[in-house]
């Protein structure tokens, strides 16, 4: 990536922005769907980090919430766990449910089961988008403990048997989300709500190779987040144990498990500030005025430069900033993607990270007309986005990767390129409507469609 800097900038300057040619748009929509794509068998990598950092990550993640409340006590099931779905389920739940108990069972060691009939430790209840909104706007999907259904949960929303910190043991736990979304946002919410119902419940903006983490890059557990689940069930722990004793018992328990990590040590992880989430938090916010998203964005991009941050929380600020400015001001926004490109090139575990940020590279390379630059940045980044099963990013560079050989000349590969991106779009994206409109946009940054609107 470092190499071609210099020339994507100067596309990027080059480059006027996207016209959209109806001719073009519509000749990619026309194409006939194929199936829709799904993922095989997983491609997971162990952590990189030293033992005596994720030992620290562990601590942090089990003994606080997201909001920085503090949890008195560890607490997970005692047992074994069983897991039922209720509601009208789409087709592409159970499959990805049972793949994620599967690896469950086998990664972390967990003993969890699905049940279809009888009382269940875990309940996952699938509403419709609206409905969970209603109750809980901010949330995608969230877990609970103490209920097992909706409307248990909305009898008790504003009671104390929904608080965590009051909690001792894990008995039942109730999961909602939307079935009226895409299959792939269905199964980001499976992974994630599935593993705090049974792990940590805190998320933490530092980790960058893991679904415990509010920036959305990874949706599907990592081998640090197995590591962590196998850790929260090694025998030599217990619900009711304290921070101090957990952390007395980690360094054997992470000895046994991750042997490699007992190589090398890090200085401890600096603590995030709240300052910095709510003004993340401000700049991600859809319902805030651009105006402010931007100015929120640029204020976290400081702070992270004012603490001397050189790691995933920079680069997150420097990523969401970008995007906030691109349709405003490209170069300042192609800065910003630069420098978070060149933080998450020097760490191992942040490919998929640099995978998106070098999707809007190679989109400002297809813009600029440069076929060979696009279909270098896409080709690199492929298998960091295929290993972490984002087939809505997959789709995604792949449409950019089809219009650069069209544009090269390539038109039978491009073709089938393309047809393969709409597999993965249909995953991705959800419906035939998101799909076209999705390989829209992708054609519209072509040259080819700029020339067919004059």
């Amino acid at each position: 990536m470092i190499r071609l800097i210099p020339l994507i900038l100067a596309l990027a300057l080059a480059a006027c922005a996207p016209t959209q040619s109806p001719d073009v748009a519509e000749r990619r929509a026309g194409l006939e769907l194929p199936p829709m794509k799904t993922f095989g068998a997983p491609r997971v990598r162990a952590p990189v980090r030293s033992n005596t950092s994720i030992a620290a990550d562990f601590l942090d993640l089990t003994f606080a919430l997201e909001s920085g409340r503090a949890l008195p006590v560890m607490t997970r099931f005692e047992g074994p766990i069983t897991v039922t779905v209720k509601g009208r389920a789409p087709r592409s739940l159970q499959p990805d449910l049972d793949r994620l108990i599967a690896r469950m069972r086998s990664e972390a060691g967990i003993d969890i089961r699905r049940v279809t009939s009888g009382e269940a430790s875990i309940v996952i209840e699938v509403v419709t988008r609206r409905e969970l909104q209603r109750s809980v706007p901010q949330a995608a999907c969230f877990v609970a403990p103490r209920v097992t259904s909706w409307s248990e949960f909305r009898r008790n929303r504003r009671s104390e048997k929904l608080d965590w910190t009051t909690l001792e043991t894990r008995e039942h736990m109730a999961i909602f989300l939307p079935g009226d979304v895409p299959p792939q946002e269905v199964r980001d919410c499976l992974h994630e709500e599935l593993a705090q119902a049974v792990g940590p419940l805190n998320d933490l903006y530092r980790l960058s190779d893991s679904v415990f983490n509010d920036d959305n890059f990874h949706t599907v557990l990592t081998g640090f987040d197995m590591l962590v689940l196998r850790t929260t069930y090694a025998p030599e722990l217990q619900s009711g144990m304290t921070r101090e004793e957990v952390a007395a018992r980690l360094p054997a328990i992470l000895a046994r498990l991750n042997p490699a990590g007992r190589r090398g040590s890090e200085p401890a992880p600096a603590d995030t500030p709240r300052a910095w989430v709510a003004t993340m938090e401000a700049a991600l916010d859809p319902r805030s005025a651009q105006f402010r998203r931007q100015q929120a964005a640029r204020q976290a991009v400081d702070f992270a430069l004012t603490q001397g941050w050189e790691d995933n929380r920079l680069g997150y600020s420097l990523y969401a900033f970008g995007r906030l400015t691109i349709g405003s001001e490209p170069e300042l926004a192609m800065s910003a993607f630069i420098r978070a490109a060149s933080l998450y090139a020097s760490d191992i575990g942040s490919d998929l990270q640099e995978a998106h940020v070098a999707t809007q590279l190679a989109a400002f390379a297809l813009t600029a007309g440069d076929a060979e630059v696009a279909l270098e940045i896409v080709n690199r980044n492929l298998p960091a986005v295929a290993r972490a099963e984002k087939a809505d990013l997959l789709a995604t560079l792949l449409l950019i990767k089809a219009e650069a050989l069209e544009l090269d000349g390539r038109a039978s590969e491009a073709r089938e390129v393309r047809l393969d991106s709409l597999g993965w779009a249909q995953y991705g994206f959800g419906s035939e409507r998101e799909v076209r409109a999705r390989a829209a946009e992708i054609a519209a940054l072509s040259p080819r469609a700029r020339q067919g609107a004059r």
